[in-house]
């Protein structure tokens, strides 16, 4: 482990946002990476070169993980909506199997992890703890008694829908055909993740859906919305309101800021991380300490800020956030402690 003076030497920030850091939980919402090993072979336990100007993929891997520092991460199985229904639960299973076999690889330094209690075990024995989540329900619309077996405890959370609908409900992108909302089978979806104590992610769905899915969603469960924007800083269709950040924080949940450079108000190639502060902080100032994290979307074909174009550069998000005077308190929960807090409320 490199001496803190000499890492803050080399991202150009104080040594105190380094320690801070250090000191810190810190647990990224949502890493997209193994979605480039099943369709690239892109090899997860290998350390790669960054990519052009942090552009699409290539951001992340285990070795550069562990060099950043960074305790734990939900990392996500992303199902094609365009397969045949019956193949996207083979698919799931297929990949759900084979994201467990990579982490196995590396289980010297790595551990799959369902709870809080377990990531707290891994991080006794200095290991980065990898929970697993699921982008786009639609992998699992089939039906509940296969959304119930797939549900085999490892899994985490659930994003409801990505960037297309399914029978789940409606994504807030614009090129969707018409806002359904969530549908009846979507809000039963809902309540058997809540039965199963798997996370519920409201991330990507459309507003409407997203109040129909408060509205299901058990009131005695937090739920999240795990990599977003937010509006009250840039307004798209991708970022959530102020009323939908209280509803998340109303419920105990979190809401994870994302740094795709364009989704965040910047133009793309010429984000700042002092744009991903500026959206941590507005969560912060709308809904209070408890409800920022972290929820980068790494090879999520995202464009990162040019100043944090990998994981490596982390720390410079604390110095931002320091900067922009937000207590020591806040920055360590949002780093990583709200985030635990849901999870042991779920799952202990």
């Amino acid at each position: 482990m490199k001496p803190s003076e000499d890492w803050a030497r080399e991202l150009g920030i104080p040594t105190a946002a380094i320690e801070l850091y250090r000191e810190s939980d810190v647990i990224d919402l949502h890493i997209d990476s193994f979605i480039w090993q099943r369709t690239l072979g892109y090899d997860l336990t290998k350390r790669h070169r960054p990519p052009l100007w942090g552009a699409l993929l290539g951001q992340v891997d285990f070795p550069r993980i562990l060099e950043a520092e960074i305790s734990g991460a939900t990392w996500v199985i992303t199902t094609n909506p365009f397969r045949e229904a019956g193949d996207r639960a083979r698919a799931f299973e297929q990949n759900l199997n084979e994201l467990t076999r990579t982490f196995e690889l590396v289980q010297e330094r790595f551990r799959v992890v369902t709870s809080a209690s377990e990531y707290d075990a891994a991080r006794a024995e200095k290991k980065h703890a990898a929970f697993i989540g699921v982008q786009g329900g639609n992998a699992l619309d089939v039906s509940l008694a296969d959304l119930s077996r797939l549900c085999d405890g490892r899994v985490l959370r659930i994003t409801l829908v990505h960037l297309s609908s399914s029978r789940i409900g409606s994504t807030s992108s614009p090129l969707r055909a018409r806002d359904t909302g969530l549908s009846a089978f979507g809000g039963k979806v809902v309540e058997l993740l809540n039965e199963r104590r798997v996370l519920v992610d409201l991330a990507h769905i459309s507003e409407r859906g997203f109040w129909a899915a408060c509205d299901a969603h058990a009131k005695q469960i937090p739920f999240l919305v795990t990599h977003t924007g937010v509006s009250g800083v840039h307004r798209h269709w991708r970022n959530l309101d102020d009323s939908q950040i209280r509803a998340v924080a109303r419920s105990g949940g979190v809401v994870g800021i994302m740094y795709h450079a364009p989704f965040l108000g910047d133009l793309p190639w010429a984000g700042r991380v002092d744009t991903v502060a500026r959206h941590l902080e507005h969560v912060f100032r709308v809904a209070g300490e408890d409800t920022p994290a972290l929820g980068s979307d790494w090879d999520g074909s995202i464009i990162t800020p040019r100043d944090m174009p990998t994981c490596l550069e982390l720390p410079r998000l604390v110095a931002a956030l320091l900067a922009r005077g937000l207590p020591e308190r806040a920055i360590k929960k949002l780093l990583g402690q709200n985030f635990l807090r849901v999870v042991r409320d779920v799952r202990g």
